[in-house]
């Protein structure tokens, strides 16, 4: 079962493995059954994949999903910002429309 680093990062955050970040990015880049798990709960959807700890405060939903292209496009930033600020974002850096400025903030 796939864990994320122990180390705190910037925000308090605690930094995605490199592969489960990856696997993440490829199931909301393609998968419209992950896709539908994940918007509705994202706990679940991250257990599903094997983020075993530190996920309590990752748990609020999102209200509309960002298309799975805008995830593709923006997948070096996505991918850079969740091996290095963390997980506790998670949700929040898929949100519709609002990838690129979330990792713009970060």
């Amino acid at each position: 079962m796939g864990t994320m680093a122990n180390t705190p990062a910037r925000g308090g955050g605690t930094p995605l493995d490199p592969k489960l970040a990856d696997r993440l990015l490829d199931l909301l880049s393609s998968d419209n059954a992950f896709r539908r798990q994940f918007k509705k709960d994202p706990k679940a959807a991250l257990v599903s994949i094997g983020l075993s700890t530190g996920i309590e405060r990752s748990c609020s939903s999102i209200s509309t999903m960002a298309r799975k292209e805008e995830i593709a496009r923006s997948r070096d930033q996505l991918r850079a910002h969740l091996i290095s600020v963390g997980a506790f974002t998670i949700p929040h850096c898929f949100e519709a429309g609002k990838v690129a400025s979330t990792l713009r903030r970060k």
